[in-house]
């Protein structure tokens, strides 16, 4: 008869502690933001990215109450707006628009040490948006699909050359990539950003280049050819054209991605609470048709997807740069 009383003080003992932990999330939740969000965005104002940026910082602030305010802090490739976002409180009141090169490849391709472990200092939100590239050709160039231009690299190695915007560039890793997957060997042409690039790629000094969404003019006018896009499904503003994937490669994906970060230890139901907002934002038709115009493809996921992708991409690059011989600059 006294194991029943003993068998319900433990329940009850057992049951409090998670009532609490409980109570505590929610008022967490509903209390949260209590002031003012900063976004952090490692790029100058104006640009591409800085543009979503607000335009995602303008929608959060009608769902969350409180004044989403963007903050550029350039430079370093992402390091200073990184270690700002360590420094902040983990409250959930200071996020940032962290970017696949940011997570993924300054540790293997900065000089200096990185003062952060993209794993470790950072908790995701969700991945927000993709930049599709292409590989496009010069029209000079013969091949009109990838085994053809396949068949013509591994026919002349060494000559058909590629355009980057720099070594350690998403194109030069796209590049890399390609030839790690497909036995060619392609000459690396380094630029100094894209306009040089795009020039020399246009005029037939340079045969090809695997680029964004700023080709697309140039497809459609016939100065460049698109043989395929890099991603893993076929893209928004030309679902006629093929992957690399669906056209020869199997498996081949580069995907140049960007996402919604906090300091580690934000408690689980703000990320959860950002995260529901951002999705909801992102699946909605209305912020499909505003970020139409940028050629971006919107790709919400949960916390877990996003942590999972940067864990996976991080050896995968690091063997790739490692392979190709890229050196820390």
């Amino acid at each position: 008869m006294r194991a029943g009383p003993r068998i319900f003080v433990l329940a009850l003992c057992c049951a409090l502690p998670w009532s609490g932990t409980s109570a505590h999330a929610q008022a967490t939740e509903s209390s949260y933001p209590s002031r003012p969000v900063r976004l952090l965005v490692a790029m100058t104002a104006g640009g591409m990215v800085d543009n979503v940026a607000r335009t995602i910082a303008q929608d959060l602030t009608e769902r969350l109450g409180k004044p989403v305010i963007t903050e550029n802090r350039p430079g370093a490739n992402g390091v200073i707006a990184l270690e700002a976002l360590m420094a902040s409180p983990p409250d959930g009141h200071t996020l940032i628009l962290a970017t696949q090169a940011m997570l993924v490849f300054n540790p293997f391709l900065m000089k200096t040490k990185v003062p952060y472990d993209s794993l470790r200092d950072f908790a995701s939100v969700s991945t927000l948006f993709a930049a599709p590239l292409y590989l496009v050709v010069h029209p000079s160039v013969p091949a009109r699909s990838i085994p053809e231009l396949i068949a013509l690299a591994k026919s002349q190695p060494g000559k058909l050359s590629y355009a980057s915007i720099g070594v350690g560039s998403g194109q030069h890793l796209a590049a890399e990539l390609f030839k790690a997957r497909t036995g060619v060997d392609l000459l690396h042409v380094p630029y100094k950003g894209t306009g040089p690039a795009m020039a020399d790629l246009l005029a037939g000094r340079v045969q090809m280049m695997f680029q964004a969404a700023s080709t697309l003019p140039h497809i459609r006018s016939g100065k460049l050819r698109a043989l395929a896009s890099l991603g893993p499904q076929r893209t928004q503003a030309m679902p006629e054209l093929p992957t690399v994937s669906e056209a020869g490669v199997p498996g081949f994906e580069m995907l140049t991605w960007f996402g919604l970060s906090t300091p580690a230890g934000v408690p689980r139901p703000i990320i959860d609470r950002l995260n529901r907002e951002v999705g909801t934002l992102l699946r909605s038709p209305a912020a499909r048709e505003k970020f139409a115009a940028s050629n971006i493809e919107l790709i919400p996921s949960t916390p877990e997807e996003m942590h999972e992708r940067v864990r996976r991409e991080i050896p995968v690059f690091a063997k790739l740069m490692r392979d190709a011989g890229l050196k820390p600059e």
